[in-house]
């Protein structure tokens, strides 16, 4: 209870200031050490066994430290957590006054430049010992900004005293300078320099153990720096700095910069993660110099910069960096007195730059910068290749300097009460790790416990650090499991924000629309304003590439920066071992990438990789080498070129950047691809079928239907949805009555596959291995098969084979009324899943076996379907009645079967067949009006007769 008049708000633990910073984030790991005995007690170690004292090792996004020893684990928590505040320079005080700020900046200042803390593990004390390294008048003088730059509590307190210090960091140096005014008696302030130094020398003891122990045990170092000029049209380049141990490294950095004083150099945050020494340096104002010089007092109105603004600098930083700037990593760290450092190439910046946009993001995730692109779909956490979306846009948001994306999920309740309505209710993102932890359940805002069995749909929002809407995405779409629907979500927004990054003079009127198209809606005005900084930098990379290609042989552009191989079929080799790709399918390749150019003979290799895997289908590598790994078998290898990407991604995948940038300059060139199968791993459904079934669940359908043409004496088949050829290519195995086989799908890379098997079957010579077939022709249609074409009436037999599931349902209801109505086979096979009978495939350890959680009890649900491309899954009752109104409409019988497991027996068959047989001739219901303006003749992909064998 308070006592008497106002009171301050109690003092928080060291624990609490943490858990206030960085939440979930700070982890903390006790480490028990054990006390050895007393010497001449050994019995003494049996009494004691279970006494032990307690270390704590608290890590956190931006450092890791380590507490001593003390009797009881919360001590050495609340120590490492005191430890971690002091090398933040975190305020822990409640809101002290402006006087209270004073005090403690000029005690800070006065606790700097004491013989403590020259000998102190800080990266600040590093300076004061190299300081001591300089000659003449500039000796001990420690820059401000160097104190500025490494002190974060000086910045802090800075703050508590002029709130303007928040928007202009360098409203610092005023606040540092006042303050070491105030201790004129112990330190000096030069006249026109940016320096402190102390007036007492230090004691010899104190100079002779610091400066032997680390400045002089160092060796002579070369190591590469970036410099960036202010003008855009000037380049990047790598320049070597000669650090010396006799000699202050800042001074070596001021001379690049064309300065005489380390003092007037000026020195950025880390770029990238907060522990990196990775910082820009760059030339103080001479404006802001006089501006400090006039009037210590009065600053706030006179203090700015005159120099241009240095975009890219600025760009990579998230602060104004003015003038030519030196982009290095080097410094003084938490972890040792000796000076770290290393290179920083053209590399190093380019990645630094295409980190800060969301498919560069995604790429160094995978370290594939000229192969992989930001997939279009997310699938499955196991399928699931790189850094996952969500991922992806809070790295993106704290690259560009936002507010971390507000993640919420939105459960989807089916009431009890009321069949007719859903409850929804939000559930905060922080509820998505307690997902895991709980085992399938997730607690919501009210502490209602939501079952795991529920969908769920989710929303982001992205605020600017001022807290002001940027945009907001909130899709209809429901997903199984809370992941999906967060992973899903950010993906959204990450092909949006991709698109804009690709395109930065895109028209309002195509964004927004493209946004609509994504469920996001955005302030324009606001986008534009936190994005500007990037326009000029990403505009002059991009100048000498489009931002999209179009194709060469159609014209359709692209989604990317690359173009397939031209009108040639791509150069594959190596023998065919029957074991290709399809969608959903995970890959493994081997690829290397070359730049070649026009006229040199060797090629410079960009980028390799022995082992690389994606999941076919989903856009996440470039669209030409999908294309091509899909027309490929195990085994075999391709070589195929593509047109440049951006610079950037060329110089951020190169260590000979000089070589390169040489080539690019002076010569044409493009990138060489040359890529080999390792392996492919079937989709999930098709895994499942292999382990339940045996033979296959595929091969046993294919089997099912062969069964019936050789027992209808059929001369013409016609194959829907042929996909490779599997069913054809079986057919070829067998010797049947078949004269002409033909077979129509929409996918045209399917068709590739399935032309070159059939061709490589068909036209080998009789021998003793292959049944001597009757067949004379053989078609390949590219096609819808809900679109009628004339050339496919009247067919003895017609197959769909596991394909309706594929379309949505009012589909596969068009389909059944235009074969039956319009094609009229004489027999109809039709094979889908059973969805009844998923309960039995999902119940198994599947689910670990591709990655995920055994314990993620959502796995085993058997309402998932088997493949994620599946549009729907039927049971018995509504297959039964699907295939009954069509058989009664079009005068047809129909009777049903299946593979895997029994008809008679629950769950039933794992694939339930169909097979329509026609009653009677029946006359042709040729399409009519609008109908039959779109009937149209299915394109020709490969064509076979016997006559040209």
């Amino acid at each position: 209870m308070e006592t008497g008049g106002a009171s301050r708000k109690p003092m928080l633990t060291p624990k609490a200031v943490i858990h206030q910073k960085y939440g979930s984030k700070a982890c903390y790991k006790i480490e028990e050490v054990h006390e050895p005995p007393p010497n001449g007690c050994p019995g003494l170690a049996i009494a004691q066994k279970g006494a032990c004292s307690f270390r704590c090792n608290l890590e956190l996004p931006d450092i890791s430290v380590v507490s001593g020893t003390f009797k009881r684990k919360r001590d050495a928590e609340q120590s490492a957590a005191e430890i971690a505040i002091e090398k933040l320079g975190i305020h822990t005080t409640n809101d002290p006054t402006a006087e209270e700020s004073w005090d403690e900046l000029v005690a800070r200042i006065n606790y700097l430049f004491s013989n403590e803390f020259l000998s102190a593990l800080h990266p600040l004390s590093g300076h004061f010992r190299d300081a001591m390294l300089r000659e003449g008048d500039l000796y001990c003088l420690v820059p401000i900004s160097v104190i500025f730059a490494y002190d974060a509590r000086m910045c802090n307190l800075s703050k508590w005293i002029d709130p303007w210090v928040e928007s202009n960091p360098y409203l610092a140096i005023p606040c540092i300078l006042r303050a070491a005014a105030k201790l004129s008696e112990s330190l000096y302030i030069p006249k026109g320099r940016l320096s402190i130094q102390r007036k007492n020398p230090y004691p010899s003891e104190v100079m002779t153990s610091t400066v032997t122990e680390s400045s002089l045990s160092s060796e002579r170092s070369l190591i590469e720096v970036v410099r960036i000029p202010h003008l855009l049209d000037k380049p990047v380049e790598s320049i070597i700095l000669d650090l010396s141990p006799t000699r202050y490294y800042l001074d070596l950095i001021a001379k690049e910069l064309g300065l005489c004083d380390a003092a007037k150099v000026f020195i950025s945050r880390p770029v990238g993660r907060a522990s990196s020494e990775t910082r820009l340096y760059f030339a103080a104002s001479v404006t802001f110099l006089s501006d400090l010089a006039s009037d210590i007092l009065e600053f706030k109105e006179a203090l700015h910069f005159e120099e241009p603004l240095n975009a890219r600098a600025t760009y990579l930083s998230g602060q104004d960096i003015y003038g030519d700037a030196i982009l290095a990593n080097i410094g003084y760290t938490w972890k040792s007195k000796e000076l770290f450092h290393e290179n920083i190439g053209l590399q190093s910046y380019y990645r630094m730059l295409i980190n800060k946009t969301p498919s560069g993001i995604y790429k160094l995730s995978r370290e594939a910068m000229l192969t992989v692109q930001l997939p279009s779909t997310f699938t499955t956490k196991a399928n699931w290749r790189g850094a996952f979306p969500r991922d992806v846009l809070c790295t993106f948001c704290r690259q560009q300097r936002l507010s971390d994306p507000i993640i919420s999920a939105v459960s989807v309740i089916a009431s009890s009460k009321s069949s007719d309505k859903q409850n929804l209710q939000i559930v905060d993102s922080a509820a998505v790790e307690q997902d895991r932890a709980n085992r399938g359940t997730i607690v919501g805002n009210e502490g209602q416990r939501l079952e795991s069995e529920d969908t769920f749909r989710c929303e982001v929002r992205i605020y600017s650090k001022s807290q002001e809407l940027i945009l907001k995405c909130s899709p209809m779409d429901t997903f199984k499991k809370q992941f999906d629907s967060i992973q899903n979500v950010s993906l959204r927004v990450l092909l949006w924000l991709d698109a804009y990054f690709k395109d930065l003079h895109v028209s309002l009127e195509r964004l927004t629309s493209y946004a609509h198209a994504l469920a996001i809606r955005f302030n324009p005005e606001r986008f534009f304003e936190e994005l500007a900084s990037c326009r000029s930098v990403h505009s002059g990379l991009n100048s000498k590439v489009e931002g999209e290609i179009s194709h060469k042989s159609n014209g359709v552009k692209l989604p990317c920066n690359y173009v397939g191989c031209g009108d040639s079929f791509p150069n594959i080799r190596g023998s065919d071992s029957g074991i290709s790709p399809s969608n959903g399918s995970l890959v493994c390749i081997s690829y290397n990438v070359a730049l070649k150019a026009d006229g040199v003979e060797v090629m410079e290799t960009i980028e390799n990789n022995d082992e690389f895997e994606f999941e076919v289908g989903f856009g996440g590598v470039i669209p030409c080498l999908e294309a091509i790994v899909q027309q490929m078998s195990v085994g075999q290898s391709a070589c195929f070129s593509a047109e440049l990407p951006p610079r950037e991604f060329i110089l951020a995948s190169t260590l000979d950047s000089a070589r390169i940038l040489h080539l690019l300059d002076s010569k044409e060139c493009c990138l060489d691809y040359s890529c080999t199968l390792l392996r492919v791993t079937q989709p999930l459904e098709d895994r499942m079928e292999q382990a339940f079934f045996s033979p296959p669940l595929s091969k046993q359908r294919v089997e099912f239907a062969v069964k019936y043409i050789k027992e209808s004496h059929a001369s013409t088949l016609v194959d829907f949805g042929c996909g490779s050829g599997s069913l054809l290519d079986s057919l070829l195995n067998y010797q049947t009555s078949l004269e002409k086989v033909v077979g129509v799908d929409i996918s045209q890379k399917s068709l590739s596959r399935a032309a070159k098997i059939l061709h490589s079957k068909l036209s080998t010579e009789p021998n003793s291995q292959l049944p001597r077939t009757a067949i004379k022709s053989a078609v390949l249609y590219y096609g819808s098969i809900t679109d009628f074409d004339p050339q496919l009436c009247d067919f003895d037999i017609a197959t769909c084979l596991e394909v309706i599931e594929h379309m949505e349902e009012d589909q596969a209801y068009r389909f059944g009324n235009l074969v039956l109505s319009s094609f009229c086979p004489k027999l109809l096979v039709v094979s889908t899943p059973n969805y009844e009978y998923n309960v039995i495939l999902q119940g198994s350890n599947l689910s670990s076996q591709e990655g995920g959680d055994p314990d993620d009890k959502t796995q085993l649900q058997p309402c998932k379907f088997r493949n994620h491309d599946h549009k729907f899954e039927w049971t018995r009752e509504q297959f039964n009645h699907w295939a009954r109104d069509l058989a009664t409409r079009h005068n047809y019988s129909v009777e049903f079967s299946g593979v895997g497991g029994s008809g008679h027996l629950e769950p039933g068959y794992a694939s339930q067949i169909a097979i329509f047989r026609r009653k009677s001739e029946t006359r042709h219901e040729y399409p009519t009006n609008d109908a039959a303006e779109s009937a149209h003749e299915y394109q020709v992909v490969w064509e076979w007769n016997s006559s040209s064998k």
